[in-house]
């Protein structure tokens, strides 16, 4: 009796991983069929869109002014772009430095700071410039793009879409948890942004490299209230039926984490906003129903999914536990292993896979442990800020 309760027990597990391993499986192979932009730069003054960049800033001493000063290097016409630099909780010498270069420095004085309230004090700031902004850029402190960054995403904003996600890479390779890092990253991109776009569906928006109409982020930056601001916006973008465009072509380098302890950090606050996002959207499913919101039902189960790492570590070690114990029911957790490693080297850039990967897996197992760790730690009413530190960039 008690065999059979296990083995039922068993089944219902596996089902349940099934459902996420399907999922990045199918969507790393839809990757394949995304096809690129076709988009040239556009010249005309008459073509040019306006627009407002935002780079929202706390305790970064150590990296804004090299972000803010490499920025500031755009070949897009000045009078057509305007830099907004929050810098929160920033040394006084930091900001008399930025006030020198040509960009809009606001100091906010917050009790509890956070990303979405950065954002919303950035836009308030905006209507007393005068101008009349057609799109906002929303970079991270640690983020550098190409000289031509907003040259090449205007011909996409003059297209008609209203919410674009870059292509955000790495631009560190420290050591191994930056390049785990990294290839995450890029796994990501495969399965939640190319292959989405591949079969019609919108990409996941990152957090950063993020693009969006003007009027619509304005309104819209009002309600944000957690710490993901990101999945908030999504929500919000599915809901009103605005597809989000991902632009593979259009780089946006940002810093890897290098050590475990920020990655730890850096997960729970990325974990906290997935429940957070899906507590959220399993409200909104009789209303996706009702209106037949495929984007809003695939988003849902998207936030439900195991993460990757985690889901690696538990077909692989289901899979070797029912080998010993019970010898028979391990053959189908092998098979979800085996899957699972198929659909991420699948979603793995070939470059990656060639040079840089299987040299770094000796950090993998401490990774995944942080992961497991953050589970206990997840609160779906936090709203805190956890901070990621950076290197030392500023000359």
């Amino acid at each position: 009796m008690i065999w059979h309760i296990l083995h039922i027990i068993d089944i219902i597990i596996w089902l349940a991983v099934a459902i996420s391993v399907a999922y990045i499986l199918f969507f790393a192979i839809a990757a394949l069929f995304y096809k690129k932009d076709k988009v040239e730069k556009l010249a005309a003054d008459d073509n040019l869109t306006k627009f407002l960049v935002i780079i929202p800033a706390y305790k970064a001493d150590e990296v804004l002014l090299a972000t803010t000063k490499s920025f500031l290097q755009q070949t897009y016409p000045t009078n057509h772009y305007t830099l907004a630099v929050v810098a929160d909780k920033m040394t006084d010498a930091t900001i008399a430095q930025l006030q020198s270069l040509p960009c809009k420095v606001i100091v906010p004085h917050f009790d509890k700071s956070s990303k979405a309230k950065a954002l919303r004090l950035a836009v308030s700031e905006a209507k007393s410039w005068q101008e009349d902004y057609d799109n906002v850029v929303i970079l991270d402190v640690d983020n550098i793009v190409e000289t031509d960054f907003l040259e090449v995403l205007n011909p996409l904003c003059r297209q008609g879409y209203r919410a674009i996600q870059c292509h955000r890479c790495a631009k560190n390779a420290d050591n191994g948890v930056a390049v785990m890092d990294g290839v995450s990253e890029e796994i990501n991109n495969s399965i939640f942004r190319k292959g989405h776009n591949a079969i019609g569906l919108s990409a996941a928006l990152i957090g950063s490299g993020m693009c969006f109409n003007y009027p619509w982020f304005a309104e819209s930056v009002e309600t944000l209230s957690t710490a993901g601001e990101d999945r908030e916006l999504e929500a919000l973008l599915l809901r009103q039926n605005i597809h989000v465009h991902y632009a593979a072509d259009i780089p946006v380098m940002d810093e890897k984490v290098n050590d475990v302890d920020n990655f730890q950090r850096q997960r729970l606050r990325w974990m906290t906003a997935q429940v957070q996002s899906f507590i959220t959207l399993v409200k909104l499913l009789p209303e996706a129903i009702k209106k037949g919101n495929i984007n809003l039902l695939n988003k849902t189960l998207q936030q439900a999914l195991i993460p990757r790492s985690i889901l690696l570590a538990l077909t692989f070690a289901m899979a070797v536990l029912l080998t010993a114990a019970v010898s028979v029911w391990a053959a189908k957790w092998w098979l979800l292993f085996i899957l699972t490693c198929l659909a991420l080297i699948i979603a793995m850039p070939g470059e990656m896979r060639r040079t840089t990967l299987f040299r770094q897996l000796t950090v993998f197992p401490a990774m995944v442990w942080r992961m497991v760790k953050n589970i206990a730690h997840i609160d779906h009413k936090n709203t805190d800020f956890l901070h990621t530190t950076h290197k030392e960039k500023n000359e």
